[in-house]
């Protein structure tokens, strides 16, 4: 395949909505890009697609674009550090792995995050205390309007939290690979491995001050074991895994937030005067955990997480739309926080 047709092309997503594009275009070779966009995609502003797993579906698309393209490979190694190129097709799990089988490290505490690196820029994917951003080297794009590609610098990218020069731009730039500065495990030994955060060091079996004896890909099998014991599996039970951001508040609301509520989980927000609290206490807080209703009864919220929406069959987009809407207002109305959705909505706006 090169490039390919389909028109009511069903729409993969994790959610298992039964979303259409009336046009779907698939590519596996980035190079094919320029022609399509001065010819069947002129002028036009395609949904690009990845995994599906970061997309809510209130409505079908028009029309769809995915790149389908599958390399991995190491460009460079120098220092201890490694420069990984991937496409933007490769799922992200994939490369996590792979990058542990080469015995480079960085990347272990992101495993099994659904979706695919080209996703990851965007949202600047994270979990387990990582964030994508702490290892993305370069991020290569291409520009429909202007019919080139670009190479974006790690600053360039205007990274934060979920958020990027891409996520603010979202029809401006296709990516189409994404370079990673991952150092050698050696080099990193297992005082540069990050176990402190969320159940890590009790998910490997280790004591409080156990500080050797474990390697990266340890940490990863421990985040594998911990993202199945939380979130249910979207080939099960359909979820585009944690459906809102963590908000980032004014210090002064965090402190008075946590006066009042001495179990409310806050960190540091990037910034002296800026806090992150935790979307999915105030969310279990306001009772929304194992939620089902809508319509349908089977939008809901895991009874295993309070930050994860699920679609337990019949659900429909707007159902799960209506639920999120409805979640975000309590805990605005309870804690005086607005909490803002992570998947992009397909047809709709929050």
């Amino acid at each position: 395949m090169t490039v390919r047709f389909a028109e009511s092309a069903p729409l993969r997503n994790t959610f298992g909505l039964p979303a259409r594009a009336a046009t779907l275009i698939e590519t596996d070779d980035a190079a094919d890009l320029p022609a399509l966009f001065a010819n069947e995609l002129a002028g036009a502003s395609p949904l690009v697609l990845g995994g599906g797993s970061n997309l809510l579906f209130v409505d079908d698309a028009p029309l769809a674009l995915r790149l389908d393209t599958q390399n991995i490979r190491i460009l460079d190694t120098r220092d201890d550090i490694a420069i990984v190129r991937a496409d933007a097709g490769v799922e992200w799990h994939r490369l996590v792995m792979w990058s542990l089988e080469q015995g480079l490290a960085g990347l272990e505490n992101l495993a099994l995050i659904p979706g695919t690196v080209g996703a990851a820029p965007i949202q600047n994917i994270g979990a387990y205390g990582v964030e994508a951003a702490e290892r993305i080297h370069a991020v290569e794009a291409f520009e429909p309007t202007t019919g080139a590609f670009h190479r974006f610098d790690a600053a360039q990218c205007a990274f934060a939290y979920r958020d990027s020069l891409f996520k603010r731009a979202p029809d401006r730039y296709l990516i189409v690979a994404v370079e990673f500065a991952l150092p050698t495990a050696r080099s990193v030994g297992t005082a540069g491995l990050k176990i402190d955060y969320a159940g890590i060091r009790d998910a490997m079996g280790l004591a409080a001050d156990a500080r050797d004896g474990y390697t990266a890909l340890d940490v990863a099998d421990a985040v594998i074991r911990l993202r199945r014991s939380k979130l249910p599996d979207p080939a099960v039970v359909g979820n585009a895994g944690s459906f809102f951001k963590n908000p980032i508040v004014p210090a002064s609301l965090a402190e008075a937030s946590k006066a009042a509520h001495p179990t409310l989980p806050v960190f540091p927000g990037g910034g002296d005067d800026l806090r992150k609290l935790s979307a999915a206490w105030l969310i279990d807080a306001c009772g929304w955990k194992g939620h089902r209703g809508g319509a349908s009864g089977d939008a809901g919220v895991s009874d295993k997480h309070a930050l994860v929406l699920v679609n337990h069959g019949r659900a429909t987009g707007a159902e799960l739309l209506a639920l999120a809407r409805e979640i975000a207002a309590s805990v605005h109305a309870h804690f005086g926080v607005a909490i803002e959705p992570e998947p992009r909505i397909v047809g709709a706006s929050w």
